[in-house]
């Protein structure tokens, strides 16, 4: 009789085994909606100087808009090298921010167009 017994033991303990291999994993949730919360710093209106105005409005803007409008400026005009599409050279407006340089990489542009923001 003993070894009954023994055999119905080890039966119910993998049904138990087995059951909780079919539960499926629980997702974490992911934290503020994706990307995370924007920083404040980005959405502070910043007044462009003379020479930055001439190519995006002379209003004070948050940088994020102020980079949009210089790629949109950029874009309408095929600044933008045909060859190295990471270099963007510069016409009339566009040289004076950046330094006197006639072409300057999309990262380098980003900290020359700073310069011009107070």
């Amino acid at each position: 009789m003993p070894a009954k017994k023994k055999v119905a033991k080890k039966k119910v303990a993998k049904k138990v085994v087995k059951k909780a291999a079919k539960k499926p994993a629980k997702k974490k949730a992911a934290k503020g909606g994706g990307r995370g919360k924007s920083n404040p710093a980005f959405m502070k209106p910043m007044q462009p100087d003379m020479a930055l105005a001439a190519v995006i409005g002379d209003k004070p803007q948050p940088r994020t808009q102020i980079t949009k409008k210089i790629w949109d400026y950029i874009k309408a005009r095929g600044l933008q090298d045909k060859v190295n599409r990471r270099m963007i050279n510069a016409d009339d407006n566009l040289l004076k921010v950046f330094g006197g340089k006639k072409q300057v990489s999309m990262f380098e542009m980003t900290k020359l167009v700073n310069k011009h923001m107070s």
